[in-house]
């Protein structure tokens, strides 16, 4: 029998903070300034609280502030009102709790797999140790060894950590890019269409191994996503956001789903269903997949 998470119970009032929330987004607006035009509203007062170990599906139209709302839980972008706060704090710079894992795959050309993936170990202690010391030496080997590891982890052979990125499929790519994000040990992993590029048969084991390493690690996910089936077969609740009708006022949430553990294709599709009748009306957006074009 299917079974639904509980989590602890939200604040009564708006915009209040939950103490027990490791993500507090409270009444946030954001806007964008347009050249000889007023600023256009992309979030118009988001209130969400976030659980720890919650899998968050994030789901909604082209341009209704999905990615906009990673970038302010990575603090990579600023509320122009409101606050967003990580275990308490307000976000005011990029740190290591949160982990990111964009669309477009973020690994460097000219660097081999092995060093892609140990890149923000190495930054990290570039200050602790000399670039030629012998500890220096002892932690690259031991960053080394652990990068092996999660190559292995994401179904890779041993003997791709020596490749390039361009040696690699998409799929590959992709997976090499979760292992770079989940070495640095984020409690937060942000992923925003990070499979929308992806083939169905790729887009599937992606999925599968995503689900299993939330299990494993219980890193808090936000994905974001185009496609309700993907979302509901994810997440523990999916966020939508949305517009409105008939006015351009910014997006709000209008939709927060608990979501059952379940592996019930006809339960499945129900809740796929009512995301995408929210979300998409119409069939708005939707392609043969029940996804849609990238943002």
């Amino acid at each position: 029998m299917a079974t639904v998470r509980t989590l602890p119970e939200k604040p009564t009032e708006p915009g209040l903070a939950n103490p027990l929330a490791l993500i507090g987004i409270q009444n946030v607006f954001v806007e964008y300034g347009q050249p000889g035009k007023p600023p256009k509203r992309i979030l118009n007062g988001v209130t969400l609280d976030i659980q720890a170990g919650e899998f968050i599906s994030i789901v909604g139209q082209t341009g209704c502030g999905k990615s906009t709302l990673l970038r302010l839980v990575l603090a990579e972008e600023m509320p122009g009102r409101g606050q967003v706060l990580v275990e308490g704090s307000p976000r005011t710079q990029p740190d290591q709790r949160c982990g990111y894992v964009p669309q477009k795959y973020s690994l460097f050309p000219d660097r081999t797999v092995l060093q892609n993936i140990t890149f923000g170990l190495d930054v990290t202690e570039v200050g602790f140790f000399g670039g030629l010391s012998p500890a220096r030496r002892a932690r690259r080997r031991e960053f080394q060894a652990e990068a092996i590891g999660y190559l292995r982890r994401m179904g890779l052979r041993e003997s791709d950590a020596s490749k390039y990125p361009h040696q690699l499929s998409g799929g590959m790519q992709q997976r090499v890019a979760i292992a770079q994000a989940l070495i640095m040990r984020p409690k937060i992993l942000l992923m925003d269409e990070a499979f929308s590029a992806l083939d169905p048969g790729t887009r599937a084991g992606m999925q599968r191994l995503i689900k299993d390493l939330w299990r494993e690690t219980g890193t808090t996910v936000l994905f974001v996503t185009h496609n309700p089936r993907e979302a509901v077969v994810l997440a523990t609740r999916i966020i939508a956001l949305g517009r409105t009708a008939g006015l351009d006022d910014g997006a709000n949430i209008v939709l927060d789903l608990p979501v059952p553990d379940t592996n019930d294709e006809i339960e499945i599709a129900a809740l796929a269903r009512r995301v995408e009748e929210t979300t998409f009306p119409g069939g708005a957006e939707m392609d043969e997949a029940g996804g849609a074009p990238e943002v």
